[in-house]
């Protein structure tokens, strides 16, 4: 009898595990963690809006998706720094991430470091970005190599001294201000 009533809550002990099991595992979280990694870096793009800065026409209103992250015709003034455009992300090879590599990806959303060396504008949150995790990041450059190419050279970047020829958006210091060190 004791065996019996033993054996009897094993198993209503391993049927409750297994329910609870089924449970977690069919939980959005889970789900979001098992999506394949092009529909996770879609989504972890979205998520990270980077549409503003990268999409032309989306600073007027009206983006471009026939051009979907293709690089803007914005960029952005830094006091001291420059002006800096939102590259093209798309996997053309003349104008935008065609040529790097998917370590020279994950490098420059983890690290702020292009393949050529320069370090990517403040404005670039990579230092949010550095957070990732390796599938993460894999999962980004899954998407981004998963869009149609877009021809499009960007401007810039432009030195302090240099006129931009592209449209600006400035960061103006109140009167008197120190610019941030």
């Amino acid at each position: 009898m004791v065996v019996t009533s033993t054996m009897g809550a094993a198993r209503r002990y391993a049927i409750a595990i297994f329910l609870c099991a089924s449970a977690l595992t069919s939980t959005p979280a889970f789900e979001a963690n098992a999506q394949q990694p092009v529909e996770r870096g879609k989504y972890l793009v979205t998520l990270g809006s980077c549409t503003d800065c990268h999409t032309p026409g989306f600073f007027f209103g009206k983006p471009d998706m026939a051009r979907f992250l293709g690089g803007s015709e914005v960029g952005f003034e830094i006091p001291g720094l420059g002006v800096f455009v939102g590259p093209n992300l798309t996997p053309d090879k003349e104008t935008g991430l065609g040529n790097w590599t998917d370590e020279q990806i994950v490098a420059a959303l983890k690290t702020g470091h292009r393949p050529d060396g320069r370090v990517l504008a403040p404005i670039m949150p990579w230092k949010a970005l550095a957070s990732l995790t390796q599938d993460d990041a894999l999962a980004i450059v899954a998407y981004l190599r998963s869009l149609p190419p877009v021809k499009n050279k960007v401007a810039g970047p432009f030195g302090a001294n240099e006129k931009p020829t592209t449209f600006v958006m400035k960061v103006v210091p109140p009167e008197g201000a120190a610019t941030p060190k």
